[in-house]
């Protein structure tokens, strides 16, 4: 087996899945965000208001590089925009990659990320009946970019253990 790389726009369940797909696999679990974090010293939204979001996609995609030289099988979970810059993207199928999309519809991350949107940079200050637009106009933006992943695993109405499932019998 190979990296695993989850993306996807936000609120589709990357991170949860990628914690289950961790203990059914008993793989390392690496969180893009969690490492800028960490590197940085600073949450996702204060760099957004402190740094800006280029020295953001600097960093990210300095720490993608660097993950995917890890030794060993893990799983990574990007953040939402990961894909979409620096050329990130070619990186999603590389020889020692397995990605995939879990894509979700508007509808259900307008459902999934109303009551997130504090904690959420890119959305906090949307108001919420401006959202459903927000949301389709990123995917819109985005979709190039997420779906270069080898896999797309619709995750509408799913439980984040069947999408953990799903791909864990694409990668028998």
């Amino acid at each position: 087996m190979k990296k695993v790389i989850l993306l996807g726009y936000m609120g589709c369940g990357k991170s949860t899945v990628a914690k289950i797909l961790s203990e059914k696999l008993q793989l390392q679990h690496f969180e893009l965000d969690q490492m800028i974090e960490r590197e940085a010293n600073l949450s996702v939204k204060e760099i957004f208001e402190q740094k800006g979001e280029i020295w953001f996609r600097k960093l990210e995609h300095k720490l993608f590089h660097e993950i995917m030289k890890h030794p060993n099988e893990i799983i990574i979970s990007l953040g939402g925009g990961t894909p979409c810059y620096a050329n990130n993207h070619l990186l999603l199928n590389g020889e020692n990659a397995e990605s995939f999309y879990l894509k979700a519809s508007i509808d259900e991350l307008y459902s999934r990320l109303t009551n997130e949107k504090n904690h959420r940079p890119l959305i906090s200050e949307t108001e919420s009946h401006e959202m459903k637009e927000f949301i389709g106009k990123h995917l819109f933006e985005r979709s190039y970019f997420y779906n270069q992943a080898k896999y797309k695993i619709d995750v509408d109405g799913k439980t984040p253990e069947i999408v953990a499932l799903e791909i864990e019998k694409r990668l028998i």
